[in-house]
């Protein structure tokens, strides 16, 4: 069996073999009883570890395609009619409270845009789409060892729930990487949450109720503006230009709504890649603390900036307890690793704690000891100045395959940090025509009007993720947007 395998995709290899046998199963190509190669066989067929295929084997069998016939091997299982029936009529056989639930359900669009990318079939897809840098240089095998020592070390402990707030001894490490930052807190302010969604849930639940107001940049981190609108809240743009929101607008903005929080992405801002200055951050607290108003500072890559001088965080300037700060490994390290935290000073602490224990008693304490040990022995440093160089060669060359391969009308920033480049597209392209032309071209990206306030504006505007790729995909991957571009224009005459 013949199975097209892409090794430097950032999917894994038993999910591309699981997804290509998927597609024949329910497409009838291979149909009921269709016996599958042997795990052994089809591993040394496809150059990969047994272990593999026996992984995608295992998750068509969960998902009932496939089964095992004892010393005779796996087989396609005939369709289940009920779930055809469910799947053709999902109206008719939900009960009431499923149809209730559907309808307050909310998709993430950067889920959408990687499945029109996958439906569209090419063998080398690139995605420009991702919202997390390469996890392709994460050192798994050291990270593997570190896991094993900690299992030694403290066995039965490393299992069990450990504290609520986190890891003691990891907080005490987050403490002197902020320090490092010239952000001065305490192990006691610190956190630990699973990844910065979760920190920016906790936030939102423990101060905000429905129909609440915030205030955020225009445009900004689309998971926040998801989170925001499934939880009930009234959202309000607040205008950016080159040197982040305009914080001269803002004052406006709190005399008339009265928000209980404003969101903020002030270092390599999420999704145009700018930073706020060092005079708005100090009127951005001076006016939340006039007008009693929270801030919440997501300080995603903070860390990984490639040119020019670091800017204080607006925590770092805080001396009154109005902002709370939210941070994450999971965008630089592993996505899976899921830890993050939240610094915050005062009664809100005590009140996220306590909302996190009832969520989910506590954050995974392997993972948390085995990141305290990866962090104390110097690695993430390590990794980071690594990963910089790497990432700052791939925005460098991106911007060179945007001058060589797309108009001369298009424009753009270049970032000093970070891990986006926020591209403007010259009329009359629009994104919304541009996605599916380049998604058959085997390239995706994620549309502006994903980022902002009303879900609509932003057509002209599209994110690109230079840190996930390589530097041969990247070249490719603008080429194949540049291909998109020019029949889009060859349509509009």
């Amino acid at each position: 069996m013949r199975i097209p395998l892409t090794p430097q995709s950032t999917s894994p290899l038993y999910q591309q073999i699981e997804s290509y046998l998927r597609q024949g199963i329910l497409s009838g190509s291979l149909p009921a009883e269709t016996r599958l190669p042997a795990c052994r066989q089809l591993a040394h067929d496809l150059g990969v570890n047994r272990a593999t295929v026996e992984n995608a084997y295992a998750k068509l069998q969960a998902d009932g395609l496939v089964f095992s016939r004892m010393g005779s091997g796996t087989y396609v299982l005939p369709s289940n009619p009920l779930a055809e029936g469910i799947k053709n009529n999902p109206e008719k056989d939900w009960p009431l409270w499923q149809k209730s639930v559907q309808a307050r359900s909310l998709k993430s669009k950067s889920d959408t845009v990687e499945e029109m990318l996958q439906a569209a079939g090419h063998p080398h897809p690139i995605h420009f789409a991702s919202g997390v840098s390469d996890s392709r240089q994460f050192p798994v095998n050291e990270f593997r060892k570190v896991i094993q020592s900690v299992m030694r070390r403290d066995q039965i402990a490393a299992l069990e729930y450990g504290e609520g707030n986190g890891y003691a001894p990891l907080r005490a490490g987050i403490t002197r990487i902020l320090a490092s930052q010239g952000l001065q807190t305490s192990p006691e302010n610190i956190l630990i949450t699973a990844g910065s969604q979760q920190a920016i849930f906790l936030v939102s639940q423990v101060l905000l109720k429905p129909n609440d107001i915030v205030l955020v940049e225009d445009p900004t981190y689309s998971g926040a503006l998801d989170l925001f609108r499934t939880l009930g809240f009234q959202i309000i743009g607040i205008p950016m230009d080159g040197q982040g929101m305009q914080v001269d607008k803002l004052e406006k903005l709190l005399q008339q709504h009265h928000p209980k929080l404003i969101y903020t992405v002030p270092n390599f801002h999420n999704p145009t890649g700018t930073c706020l200055s060092s005079a708005r951050r100090r009127q951005l607290i001076v006016l939340a603390d006039r007008y009693n108003v929270p801030i919440l500072e997501d300080d995603f890559v903070g860390d990984l900036r490639y040119e020019g001088h670091a800017q204080p965080s607006l925590k770092a300037l805080d001396t009154g307890g109005q902002v709370i700060y939210v941070s994450t490994f999971s965008k630089m390290l592993m996505p899976g690793l899921r830890v993050g935290f939240i610094v915050a000073n005062g009664p809100i602490y005590d009140s996220l704690l306590n909302f996190k224990r009832l969520s989910d008693q506590a954050t995974s304490t392997l993972i948390q000891r085995a990141l305290d040990t990866y962090v104390t022995i110097g690695r993430y440093q390590a990794y980071l100045r690594r990963s910089g160089q790497i990432f700052r060669k791939r925005r460098d060359t991106m911007l060179n395959a945007i001058q060589q391969y797309l108009p001369d009308e298009v424009s753009f920033d270049s970032p000093k940090g970070g891990l986006f480049i926020w591209l403007r597209l010259p009329q009359p392209i629009s994104t919304d025509a541009l996605l599916p032309v380049a998604c058959k071209e085997g390239v995706s990206f994620v549309p502006g009007n994903f980022f902002f306030t009303d879900g609509a504006s932003g057509e002209e505007w599209m994110r690109l993720n230079f840190a996930a790729q390589t530097e041969e995909d990247i070249e490719e991957g603008i080429r194949r947007l540049g291909k998109a571009m020019q029949q889009i224009k060859t349509i509009n005459g």
